[in-house]
């Protein structure tokens, strides 16, 4: 067997990011066992997010004849979206640019270049930094999956399985990769470690890729969809709360690789998002909770697990450049601010977001990217140029406000697209007498509780 070696050596960044840095051909590097033993475990802890976290946290919140529907969505896209992210959906993230570097091209497609090939009598294995490029594409796979699983919470209980699926394929391909290329790719016009970005960006584990995208386009579904039948007229409450607690635990447990994860290696930056991530999520548990106290009169479990989300959205974009002090700020901020975005906002305007994805994840995405260029500092960053406000650097702050801008932009515009061209072909929501019995038994044929 011919000497098995790496083709590409990554310079370590100094953020720690997840991203690829330019190539160096035919440079042999030494893998690095923790770093890959981390990032495995990382990746596996994501796609649990999904399911059966996510699936148990909004399973619980939908009333019981549409638990299966969730827990099905979820199910699905690990699937769906792990094809596609395999046959395009990676190259079209990481690729060179295209379209004026709008979007990746097509050299990683099919996995060309990823996986290990046999050149010249030797087995080549590309690399990113200390790990195989492999390993770096299924971990930045199961962020691929769980996005378009976010926004699931905003049409639960009313939107065709066919339709779900149809939309999640256009949705991958043409919003979230091409953020994800701007914002992760080395060549990204908001990429951070890109010398030439126009408004490099701090994005250090997806709160602009990932929640802000998610979360506006699941204010768009909300609303083009339409209100569930009976909504504001009859009771709708989650039929199963301990579900959904056990699905918050999950998904707290899981963004330690979602956060830590993304500094691709076993290393300090590691050692900080894992901290910061922490200390942001108890703090949201806290505010959410104090906020119910003081103006409903008690606290809820589902108001603890919903601050405890709140709180791991925001720290997600800043976990790689604040300090874990400012991550209980972020925490606590974003547990007062979702909670109102999912109260006071939401009874204002009346649409039916029906598990308030875009009350934590849209609100709680932008907050955390501003607040990401106030709280950045050059003692986690490990430069001088990354810092925030408090640190004097006010373009910083510009930057951030740019990118949340541009990822609401095209996650806005791009939704409404595929969401009207699904609408004239096919339809959006299921029957009303499907909707009346139940997404379990109308789209799946199934009943999720069955008592003899």
């Amino acid at each position: 067997m011919g000497q098995i070696f790496a083709d590409e050596a990554v310079p370590p960044h100094a953020l720690g990011s997840g991203a690829e840095a330019p190539a160096q051909e035919a440079a042999a590097v030494e893998f690095d066992s923790a770093d890959i033993a981390w990032m495995m475990v990382a990746s596996a802890l994501v796609l649990m997010m999904t399911a059966p976290g996510l699936a148990l946290f909004y399973g619980g919140l939908v009333r019981k004849k549409n638990i299966l529907g969730v827990m099905m969505q979820c199910m699905f896209l690990m699937g769906l979206m792990s094809v596609i992210w395999a046959l395009w959906g990676y190259s079209l993230a990481f690729g060179s640019d295209i379209l004026g570097g709008f979007v990746g091209g097509f050299d990683y497609l099919l996995l060309k270049d990823v996986i290990p090939y046999w050149k010249d009598g030797a087995v080549v294995i590309p690399a990113n930094g200390s790990i195989p490029k492999s390993l770096f594409m299924v971990f930045q796979m199961m962020f691929f999956i769980i996005t378009p699983a976010l926004i699931c919470g905003a049409f639960a209980e009313r939107m065709k399985f066919s339709s779900m699926v149809v939309f999640s394929v256009l949705w991958g391909t043409f919003v979230y990769c091409p953020i994800a290329h701007w914002v992760w790719s080395d060549t990204g016009w908001l990429c951070e470690w890109n010398e030439n970005a126009l408004y490099p960006a701090f994005d250090f584990a997806g709160g602009t890729v990932v929640h802000i995208s998610s979360g506006f386009s699941a204010l768009v579904c909300a609303i083009l969809l339409g209100k569930r039948l009976g909504y504001g007229q009859e009771p709708m409450p989650p039929h199963n709360l301990t579900y959904t607690f056990i699905g918050a635990s999950m998904l707290w447990v899981g963004w330690f690789g979602f956060n830590a994860g993304s500094a691709v290696g076993s290393n300090p930056a590691a050692v900080n998002a894992f901290v910061a991530t922490h200390l942001a999520a108890a703090a949201g548990v806290l505010a959410w909770a104090v906020a119910e106290w003081v103006f409903n009169g008690k606290p809820s479990i589902l108001g603890a697990c919903s601050g405890a989300v709140a709180g791991l959205v925001c720290i997600t974009p800043a976990c790689g450049t604040v300090t874990p002090l400012s991550g209980i700020i972020l925490g606590l901020l974003a547990g007062f601010a979702c909670y109102f975005a999912c109260t006071s906002l939401k009874s204002k305007f009346k649409y039916d977001d029906t598990l308030d994805a875009f009350g934590v994840h849209g609100v709680g995405g932008t907050v955390g990217a501003i607040l990401t260029g106030v709280f950045a500092t050059k003692s986690i960053t490990g430069n001088a140029e990354g810092s925030g406000l408090l640190e004097g650097n006010t373009q910083q702050l510009i930057n951030q406000f740019v990118s949340v801008g541009a990822a609401i932009a095209i996650s806005v515009v791009g939704t409404i697209i595929i969401l009207k061209l699904i609408d004239l072909t096919m339809g959006l929501r299921v029957s009303k007498d499907g909707e009346i019995q139940g997404l379990d038994l109308s789209q799946h044929g199934e009943e999720g509780y069955i008592f003899l």
